[in-house]
């Protein structure tokens, strides 16, 4: 049985928030991941159409291994700029890496955009996109509750041929040295359907926490059958009939420990968390997706900790995928009952 955090949300990992802004009428958004301290940070890509923001400043052997805020967007390429807009506004607090003195502060704020330019709302933004100021908005609104479906970076995006959204869970965890909490939030909109085909059973139904999914389980006699509700059937079949299968989808969000854990440990999470996207989703990880973790350490106590066993991290990794795995799915769900 999985056991969750007291809020069963990213934030019952201490020390963090998240803040939300949305524009109706571009029909998006974007979420802001914001640590009280500077958090160390990794990243792990497996989309083959990401688009992102400072990312290479989180390989391990850099310069910098710690972030101020991470960014979650819609937009495509023009919610990049989300990330600005959170950086002026650290930057204006004084919160950020300070160089000397009279030299303004570096906030890092690493990001990651998913494709919701497609959705029906009005991209005529011309040369100002909504999105610098959408950032500022979320920065502002970071709190210690999470709103779930329609929201955030998560507003305006689809899941297969159904509402996407942006959702979070928890899960505690019992490693050797004791029990950990790893939290998830995560904005859906992969190319890939989040249900069994035919049926209206998530592909994650079996990782779910207290009746978190509304109870749906795979009809007995259920056998797999072709998909037929994912956006790759819609672009396959247009591309058959000669025309383009262009368009992204994507799969974006962040997992946290309340460890403060070493920079390669935190990559080897990302990379597990990953795994969660094809236990939610299929197919995952596509050309037409720019699936992109992000993994960050918070210690409790705001002290270090020595790198993990190879025990302890597997046992995070695995508990990680789970949580990205109901994040993911609670965020459809939340969405389609509006």
């Amino acid at each position: 049985m999985i056991i969750t955090g007291p809020k069963n949300c990213i934030t019952d990992i201490p020390g963090l928030k998240i803040g939300q802004a949305e524009d109706a009428g571009v029909k998006t958004g974007v979420t802001v991941i914001l640590p009280d301290m500077p958090a160390r940070a990794a990243v792990d890509v497996r989309g083959g159409g990401p688009g992102t923001r400072e990312i290479m400043a989180l390989e391990p052997g850099g310069l910098i291994d710690k972030v101020h805020a991470v960014v979650l967007s819609g937009g495509s390429v023009y919610g990049l700029a989300a990330a600005d807009g959170v950086t002026a506004r650290l930057g204006a607090q004084g919160r950020g890496y300070a160089p000397g003195p009279n030299i303004p502060v570096s906030p890092i704020v690493p990001s990651a955009i998913l494709f919701d330019n497609a959705n029906g709302g009005s991209k005529a933004w011309g040369t100002q996109p909504p999105f610098r100021a959408l950032g500022m908005a979320a920065c502002d609104a970071a709190r210690n509750d999470v709103r779930e479906g329609a929201a955030g970076a998560g507003y305006g995006a689809m899941a297969g041929i159904y509402p996407g959204g942006i959702g979070t869970a928890s899960e505690v965890v019992a490693i050797p040295s004791g029990d950990i909490t790893v939290g998830a939030i995560i904005a859906a909109n992969p190319v890939g359907s989040p249900y069994l085909p035919g049926t209206q059973c998530p592909h994650a139904w079996l990782y779910e926490a207290g009746g978190e999914f509304g109870g749906a389980r795979p009809p007995a006699d259920y056998a797999l059958k072709p998909a037929r509700d994912t956006k790759l059937d819609v672009l396959a079949a247009r591309e058959a009939a000669g025309g383009s299968a262009a368009g992204q989808s994507t799969v974006i969000g962040c997992v946290a420990i309340n460890v403060g854990a070493a920079q390669s440990d935190l990559k080897r999470i990302a990379i597990m968390a990953q795994d969660g996207l094809a236990m939610a989703v299929q197919p995952s990880h596509t050309p037409l997706d720019g699936d992109t973790l992000f993994a960050i350490g918070i210690s409790e106590f705001g002290i270090d900790s020595a790198p993990l066993s190879p025990v302890s991290l597997a046992l995070i990794g695995q508990a990680a995928a789970r949580t990205v795995a109901r994040a993911l799915t609670r965020g459809v769900i939340m969405a389609r009952r509006g």
